[in-house]
């Protein structure tokens, strides 16, 4: 199957529940574990949500429980995405010194950044177990989540924006 043909689907699913009024963390969720199931190779798969004292916090993930729930900007592969403002496909982690590894059975990993030019809202983090897992055609597909995903994060931003006092609703856990 074409990866990219997998995302317009994922992508069609997601934009159903944002239809129905669903709330991006729902969204967020659903889009991780359907991106985990489009591809065999991904082995975990999770969303880290960029705060504004640059640390990264983990979201909704598939797979063994990560160690690494705060990340620092700049810190492992994660953080070095951000702070490089870049996508980074790692086809060997153990040829990485700024690894630091979910798992230790982690062969490569690829980040992609959830942004909108230069505003980074977040990262989708994806492990394989497998060396060199992430094909060009792999990426452009999670680059295109990314992006729809990047359009969403944009739209609240904006509501929040324009409405104060809805932005409020989520501060108790600061993920909604």
């Amino acid at each position: 199957g074409d990866p990219e043909m997998r995302v317009r689907t994922i992508c069609r699913e997601l934009r159903r529940m944002e239809t129905a009024g669903r709330p991006l963390a729902e969204i967020l969720e659903r889009a991780v574990e359907l991106l985990h199931d489009a591809n065999r190779r991904f082995h975990w798969t999770g969303i880290y949500e960029l705060f504004p004292d640059n640390v990264l916090r983990l979201g909704p993930f598939v797979g063994a429980p990560a160690d690494h729930e705060f990340v620092a900007v700049g810190q492992g592969v994660c953080g070095a995405a951000v702070a490089e403002r870049r996508n980074l496909n790692v086809p060997d982690v153990s040829h990485n010194s700024s690894y630091t590894a979910v798992s230790a059975a982690t062969r490569s990993e690829l980040v992609v950044l959830i942004r909108k030019g230069e505003r980074v809202y977040a990262q989708i983090d994806i492990d394989s177990h497998e060396l060199d897992a992430f094909d060009d055609e792999t990426v452009r597909g999670v680059e295109q989540l990314a992006d729809w995903l990047a359009d969403r994060y944009a739209q609240r931003e904006h509501a929040a924006l324009r409405h104060p006092s809805t932005a409020v609703s989520g501060s108790g856990r600061r993920s909604g």
